[in-house]
């Protein structure tokens, strides 16, 4: 930084300010601690004995949508957005085998 920045005057404070905000952004720890959660909870409830457990499943699964669309937005990474894609493939046919629960 020193190096390209030699030339140039700028508040350093504001400088470090900005890139904790910046990596702030692009921290995705948080949504995947939710999504392992929510697939734990999902898992339980396929283990209960209630019948009708189709629209507890579904709203789960849009959950779960929801962190990993979070986790596909804040990403740069092409090999993660690639992964993002595929688990809400996956949600999406596990959605569509929901349907037939309710």
């Amino acid at each position: 930084m020193h190096e390209i920045f030699s030339d140039v005057e700028f508040d350093r404070n504001r400088l470090e300010a900005e890139l904790l905000i910046l990596a702030d952004k692009l921290d995705v720890t948080e949504e995947c601690i939710r999504l392992k959660s929510h697939v734990d909870i999902f898992l339980e409830v396929m283990k209960s004995d209630d019948v009708a457990v189709g629209k507890r499943l579904n709203f789960i699964l849009q959950e779960m949508l929801r962190e990993a669309t979070t986790i596909g937005a804040k990403t740069d990474d092409v090999e993660v957005t690639y992964l993002v894609v595929g688990i809400k493939e996956e949600i999406e046919k596990i959605r569509e085998q929901i349907q037939n629960v309710e």
